[in-house]
């Protein structure tokens, strides 16, 4: 008895050490971005508390507007950086050549709205990001027209998504520019404003080199941040971006089709 007493004591003792070790491991980290050199959106509180939540089981959230930050030594500790309205130029010359060099070496990028109103002046961001700002029409209700249906960040959307925000218009049409793959458009006949000659992206990813990066351009209201669907759209936007994506539980958000 004793000699299994004793057994019994080693075997649990292995397991305890083993379920410590497991618990100490630590989760990945994202890092949210929320530097502004022109506009600021008063959302974007909303949007580091939704970010934070959402990716609570999956990652670690640091969030800054320190600019500093962006060296290759610290951006190395983390998957993905989220550009979450940021606006204007917000990083110097070393600090993009860092920031590029984290993307393309295997980094993720996830861009939430204002992040297209982000360093015009950079070819390279210009590039990544797709498109950049060209202005938008009043808050109001549109209709979100999914495309494709396979990527984990649109699974769980209707196929017609009826929803109010503010909707940027770009540049240039992103359908146009290699390498990016267009999730979601926008029914300009559903508001006022698009001015996209009817062709209006929405939400889209690409990779650049090792790295994907992914944008949608919804996001400006605080309400954005509190819509179920919404925030799993984000949750799974960034967790691709960070290449930490997992199965998608549509079946337990609520979303509205439009017929």
């Amino acid at each position: 008895m004793l000699r299994v007493a004793i057994s019994w004591v080693f075997i649990f003792g292995i397991a305890f050490i083993a379920g410590t070790a497991d618990d100490s491991v630590a989760k990945p980290r994202i890092l949210v971005f929320t530097k502004t050199a022109a506009f600021h959106h008063d959302s974007i509180p909303d949007g580091i508390k939704c970010v934070r939540e959402i990716l609570a089981q999956d990652a670690d959230v640091d969030q800054t507007e320190d600019n500093t930050l962006f060296t290759q030594e610290n951006l190395s500790k983390y998957r993905a950086v989220v550009f979450l309205s940021t606006t204007g130029d917000v990083l110097d010359d070393a600090q993009q050549r860092a920031f590029q060099g984290f993307i393309e070496s295997g980094g993720g990028f996830a861009g939430i709205h204002a992040a297209s109103d982000t360093e015009h002046d950079w070819a390279w961001y210009d590039e990544m990001i797709g498109a950049h700002f060209a202005g938008h029409p009043a808050i109001q209700q549109a209709v979100v027209i999914v495309e494709d249906r396979s990527h984990c960040s649109t699974q769980m959307l209707p196929e017609k998504w009826q929803r109010t925000d503010e909707w940027y218009r770009f540049k240039r049409n992103p359908r146009k520019v290699d390498g990016i793959h267009v999730l979601a458009r926008l029914d300009e006949s559903t508001f006022e404003g698009g001015g996209m000659d009817g062709d209006h992206p929405c939400m889209w990813w690409r990779d650049m080199k090792s790295g994907h990066c992914w944008y949608t351009a919804g996001g400006h209201t605080k309400e954005s941040f509190a819509d179920p669907l919404f925030r799993e759209h984000l949750k799974q936007g960034i967790l691709w971006a960070a290449k930490l994506e997992k199965p998608v539980k549509s079946a337990t958000i609520q979303s509205k089709t439009v017929q």
